[in-house]
C-alpha cells in the first residue's frame, strides 16, 4: 500500500532474494488458505473480510452509542483483558495528544489485572465520579474481567440504582454466553463479537470500535484504512505485497536461528501498539514448541537500557522498526551565542530530522552488529493509518502462522494457568 512501505534492504546481509523467492509458493498458498478458509483454524478467520462485512447500521449504532456515553458520563470503564482491550488501548494511545485534557470522556481500562491495590483505588476514585461501563467478553466468565465487572457493577448500582442498567454496555457473543444472558435479563445495550473472530483479531469490531468512538475518533476512517489494506493484500502479487513479504522474511530469519523479534517504535504514542502486536504474534505463533518470541522497545529510550544487549548480546534477534514519515508536530532547533552544550551544529535543523538520523544510525549499528532489520514506513499517525497498519499485521500474522505450520487462531496453552488457578481457588469441577 502507498501509505505502508516495507524496506527489507537491511536483511540482505543475512538472507538473499533467492531465499525470499523460494518461499513464494508457500506464502501464496497461505494467502489462499486465509481467503478461502481452508487452513487450520479457518472458523476463526472472519476478520479477513470483516472491514467489508460490517454494516453501516452497526457503524452508526456504535457512533450513536458513543455519543450517548460521552453525554452521560465523565468516565467509561472498559472491562476486558487481552484482545478485549489491547486494540482499543493501542488506537487511543496512538491517536491521542500527549497532554490532552479536551476529551469529554476519559477512558479507564480495568479487568486486565488482579491487582487488589489498583482495583480498590479505582473504586474509591469513582465514588464521586460519573461513569459508565463497557464490559467485553465472549463468555462473561474470564476471571479477571468477571471479577472487575462484579465489583464495578455493584458500585454503579449503588450510585444509580435502577438507572445503572442504562450505563452498562456489553460486547459479547449472542449465544452460549453468560454475559449475553445477563445482558438480556437486565436490559443492557449489547454489541456482538462475531463468532468467527478471536479476541486478538477483534480490534476492528465493536470490541475496539466502541471505546475508540467514545474518544471521538473517526471509526469510519479506521475501517476505510483496513478495507483498502484488505483489497491490496488480497490482490497484490508476492514481490509487491508488503504483508506477504514481511511474513516470509520473518520466517526465513527464524529458520536462520533469529528467534526473537523486537518491534521498535521511535514515537512513544505507539508503545501500546507494541503491546497489541505482542499479543497478536505471541498467541498466534507460540505453538508446538515453535515460534518467534515477540518483544518490543521504544527508542531512543530503550537504547539506554537494552541497547547494549541488542548491539553485542546473543545474535538471535532481529528488529522490525515502525517509522512515521511525517510527525504531527515539529520543532526547529535554534543556535545559542555561548554554545555551552555544544549543540550549535544542529542550528536550523528540526527535532524530527535529528530523530530520523538517530534511527538510521541505530539501524546501521545494529545491522553491522549482526541484527537484521525490517523497516515499515507509514505516512503519518491518523485513523486511516491505524486501520491499515492493524490489518497489515493481522494479515501478515495469518500468513506467517501457516508458513510456520501451526494454527494461528487458537490458544490452547492459555488455558493451562487457568486450570491450576481454579484448582487452587477451589472452583467446583477442578
Amino acid at each position: 500500500m502507498k501509505n505502508i512501505k516495507l524496506d527489507y534492504t537491511n536483511t540482505l546481509n543475512f538472507l538473499t532474494e533467492e531465499d525470499i523467492l523460494e518461499l513464494k509458493d508457500e506464502a501464496l498458498s497461505a494467502r489462499e488458505k486465509l481467503i478461502n478458509k481452508t487452513g487450520l483454524g479457518s472458523n476463526y478467520t472472519g476478520w479477513v473480510d470483516w472491514p467489508n462485512v460490517i454494516t453501516n447500521e452497526e457503524i452508526e449504532d456504535i457512533i450513536k452509542t458513543a455519543k450517548k456515553i460521552r453525554n452521560q458520563s465523565e468516565y467509561l470503564l472498559v472491562i476486558g483483558i487481552g484482545g478485549s482491550y489491547l486494540g482499543a488501548k493501542a488506537a487511543i494511545s496512538m491517536l491521542d495528544e500527549y497532554f490532552n485534557n479536551k476529551h469529554e470522556l476519559k477512558i479507564i481500562f480495568v479487568g486486565n489485572t488482579l491487582s487488589s491495590t489498583y482495583t480498590k483505588e479505582l473504586l474509591d476514585y469513582l465514588e464521586d465520579k460519573s461513569f459508565s461501563i463497557n464490559v467485553i467478553s465472549k463468555s462473561g466468565t474470564t476471571t479477571e474481567p468477571a471479577i472487575a465487572f462484579r465489583l464495578f457493577k455493584e458500585l454503579l448500582e449503588k450510585k444509580y440504582q435502577d438507572g445503572a442498567k442504562d450505563r452498562i454496555y456489553s460486547t459479547t457473543t449472542n449465544h452460549d454466553s453468560v454475559l449475553h444472558s445477563l445482558t438480556v435479563a437486565n436490559g443492557y445495550k449489547e454489541f456482538y463479537i462475531p463468532d468467527d473472530i478471536g479476541g486478538r483479531y477483534s480490534v476492528l469490531t465493536a470490541v475496539g470500535l466502541l471505546p475508540i468512538a467514545c474518544c471521538g475518533y473517526d471509526i469510519k476512517k479506521i475501517l476505510l484504512g483496513a478495507r483498502d489494506a484488505r483489497k491490496y493484500y488480497l490482490d497484490t502479487q508476492f514481490m509487491d505485497n508488503e504483508a506477504m513479504l514481511y511474513a516470509s522474511i520473518r520466517n526465513i530469519l527464524y529458520k536462520k536461528q533469529k528467534d526473537i523479534e523486537l518491534l521498535v517504535v521511535h514515537e512513544p504514542k505507539l508503545s501500546y501498539f507494541n503491546e497489541w502486536w505482542k499479543q497478536l504474534y505471541g498467541e498466534s505463533e507460540g505453538k508446538n514448541h515453535k515460534g518467534i518470541f515477540p518483544a518490543s522497545v521504544v527508542y531512543s529510550t530503550d537504547l539506554h537500557s537494552l541497547g547494549q544487549y541488542v548491539q553485542d548480546g546473543k545474535r538471535n534477534i532481529f528488529e522490525t522498526v515502525i517509522n512515521v514519515s511525517f510527525p504531527e508536530e515539529n520543532i526547529i532547533i535554534k543556535g545559542e551565542d555561548n554554545n555551552y552544550d555544544k549543540l550549535n551544529f544542529l542550528t536550523g535543523k528540526t527535532l524530527d530530522y535529528v530523530a530520523k538520523q538517530a534511527m538510521k544510525g541505530t539501524i546501521q549499528a545494529h545491522v553491522d552488529g549482526g541484527v537484521p532489520n525490517i523497516l515499515i514506513n507509514i505516512d503519518k499517525i491518523d485513523e486511516y493509518n491505524f486501520g491499515s497498519l492493524a490489518y497489515f499485521f493481522m494479515f501478515a500474522c495469518g500468513i506467517s502462522g501457516y508458513i510456520l505450520g501451526i494454527n494461528p487462531f487458537n490458544q490452547e496453552g492459555v488455558e493451562a494457568y487457568k486450570k491450576n488457578m481454579f484448582k487452587l481457588l477451589g472452583k467446583p469441577g477442578y
